[in-house]
């Protein structure tokens, strides 16, 4: 699962370019705008995000000496009671402003490399 956050994330990332691209009347390998790039990358980062974070939530709570959960089936099902299916995203949000901005401008910088490498080979 820890790898799955990445593959979606790039995934997302990917198909959120080409339907902008799209929209737009763009190619895919036209160099859009900074703020573009952001955009795309802090989406790919909360689809990832919401879609894996259950499974971080259960992993902590797994690792916790404090708690006595027996097994990742008696998290989920203690945590389900107790919580409802809130509690599977129990700090999201402020794993999201944490992370986002790293993650935003790492997408920049790839984006901006790829284009002027791209560039100069040609």
């Amino acid at each position: 699962f820890g790898v799955s956050h990445g593959a979606i994330q790039f995934v997302c990332y990917e198909q959120l370019k080409q339907y902008y691209c799209g929209m737009n009347g763009l190619q895919l390998s036209a160099q859009l705008s900074s703020g573009t790039y952001l955009c795309l990358a802090a989406m790919s980062k909360l689809i990832a995000s919401s879609s894996t974070y259950p499974y971080q939530v259960v992993r902590a709570r797994l690792m916790d000496q404090q708690n006595d959960f027996t097994n990742m089936s008696d998290v989920i099902r203690r945590t389900m009671h107790n919580e409802g299916w809130r509690g599977f995203y129990k700090g999201l949000v402020p794993n999201l402003i944490r992370v986002t901005p790293a993650t935003c401008i790492t997408f920049l910088v790839y984006e901006k490399l790829s284009y002027a490498l791209l560039a100069g080979q040609s």
